[in-house]
């Protein structure tokens, strides 16, 4: 299997032994690392007790004019050659897709990307693959595949041979209760701060959050997830391929349930945070995100260009990068949390008297300025946060509301959401186009009246009264109102201007 992003194409070995100086040709567009396959596979063969034919040996990959990359190919190689020197019969190759890569003595190292290639083997009608032991968990999670894991080449030959082999048992997946999340109970005061990451939670909303070193951004941003409900089969498969993809995925978790958390370091290149590579491209952080949370703390020290590449996947959940091999796409659906500073120092806004800013204005403007008025157009909640009381501080955790308490009433509105957008594509109210929006669940002029004026003052773009209208929504649903009310869009508008000069 050739990966593309997360596509997965079948590709043909085919082997031909002629007389000739014995030799090894490999065509078919192979990049370094499967060039070398050669001299890895006649190792492997040779340590595996078998003979390297004393022929020329020609490998092809076909189709031809597809770039392939990557060290999976080795076992289905090795099992070419094999058959065209009778090592192996022919026909036991039948049905059967081999992947994996080979050591020298034999062995079969784990690739990845397996899940992505084995769901892609489904989708055209295949049902028998053959990988390394260590992969075998992640092959076994696509419903009705017949996966055989394979340690050795030894056991491979004994398999095609038809001789008895040992069976595989996938192992039981531990209950999701058995993952700790941060609580949100441990967060002190910040009753907006709450509601922001609430509504994140329940309609898929972006948020920004604006406050003082110590305000409890982090906190905040780290408990989303656990508000979040697990995700569904299909979306289980879907994330844990991408993590496979990137070699990312653990070994003791072969399915990812829960809704990642990615949250790159500030000095994240292009590359790492949006996806990239030369011959293999790989998946970023925002693909890696997807179905859950990128928090981009301290978001004005990001490079400029890598937060405006964010602006393409908050609108069409893709990531699409384009090489000159061809074009990758990864999915990157996700919710996007940035934390900042007031300014660079951040002390500006403070309300305590004894701490002064040392920013001169011009730098405070310019550390605003990193981020760009389109990406913040994208962002449906601004919200500031102030550094938190003494009295918060001494409270106890019981004052405030669990993540439990919380999570249940955001699988509540999700399920308001999603009883309103069935029989369509979209999920939750944030995905809902803005004509879509306005077309089936149009709201009154009487309700909308502070949102158009501010619409007409220039304060909201026709993009930014969309976002208000969908936050408007999901408090709503939040409160069981059925249909937003005027205090909920008043409320919405509140959150979505109250961010200032961001």
């Amino acid at each position: 299997m050739a990966l593309v992003g997360i596509e997965g194409h079948l590709v043909e070995v085919e082997v031909h032994l002629s007389t000739g100086l014995p030799g090894v040709t490999l065509i078919g567009l192979p990049d370094t690392s499967l060039y070398e396959a050669r001299d890895r596979v006649k190792s492997a063969v040779v340590n595996s007790g078998e003979s390297w034919p004393e022929q020329r040996v020609t490998i092809g990959l076909f189709p031809a004019a597809l770039p392939k990359s990557g060290s999976g190919f080795d076992v289905a190689v090795a099992a070419a050659v094999l058959a065209a020197g009778g090592k192996v019969p022919p026909e036991s190759l039948a049905g059967r897709v081999l992947i994996g890569e080979l050591a020298l003595d034999g062995r079969l190292r784990p690739v990845p990307g397996v899940l992505a290639a084995v769901l892609a083997l489904a989708e055209v009608g295949h049902s028998r693959v053959v990988v390394p032991t260590a992969n075998a968990e992640e092959a076994a999670l696509v419903p009705g595949m017949e996966v055989e894991p394979i340690a050795h080449l030894r056991d491979l030959i004994r398999l095609l041979r038809g001789e008895p082999v040992e069976e595989f048992l996938p192992r039981t997946l531990p209950p999701l209760d058995a993952v700790q999340v941060p609580d949100l109970a441990e967060v002190s005061g910040q009753r907006t701060g709450r509601l922001a990451m609430e509504l994140a939670a329940a309609g898929g909303h972006h948020v920004l959050m604006l406050g003082p070193p110590g305000a409890g951004k982090t906190m905040l941003a780290e408990r989303l997830p656990g508000l979040l409900p697990p995700l569904t089969a299909e979306q289980a498969l879907e994330v844990t391929a991408v993590h496979s993809v990137a070699g990312a995925l653990p070994t003791e978790a072969p399915l990812i349930r829960r809704p990642p958390f990615r949250s790159p370091h500030h000095s994240a290149s292009l590359a790492a945070v949006v996806g990239g590579g030369s011959r293999f491209i790989r998946p970023g952080a925002a693909s890696l995100a997807h179905r859950g949370v990128l928090f981009l703390d301290e978001a004005p020290e990001f490079a400029p260009r890598v937060l405006d590449a964010l602006r393409q996947p908050l609108e069409s959940g893709v990531v699409e990068v384009a090489r000159a091999v061809g074009v990758a796409r990864f999915p990157a659906r996700f919710t996007l949390v940035l934390a900042a500073n007031p300014c660079p120092c951040g002390k500006s806004g403070t309300p305590r008297g004894d701490v002064a800013c040392t920013c001169p204005p011009r730098m405070r403007v310019a550390y605003r300025n990193r981020l760009s008025g389109p990406l913040l157009d994208r962002v449906d909640v601004r919200i500031r946060l102030e550094p938190p009381s003494r009295l918060h501080l001494r409270a106890a955790a019981a004052d405030c509301e669990s993540t439990q308490v919380v999570a249940a009433r955001v699988q509540r509105a999700r399920a308001a959401a999603a009883k309103r957008l069935a029989g369509t594509p979209w999920r939750a109210i944030a995905d809902v186009p803005g004509p879509q929006l306005r077309a089936r669940w149009g709201l009154s002029r009487q309700l909308t009246a502070e949102a158009d004026r501010q619409f007409e003052r220039g304060q909201l773009t026709a993009r930014g009264l969309d976002r208000v209208l969908r936050t408007a929504w999901t408090l709503a649903d939040l409160a069981d109102a059925g249909v937003p009310g005027r205090c909920h869009v008043e409320q919405a508008l509140a959150l979505r201007l109250s961010g200032g000069g961001w």
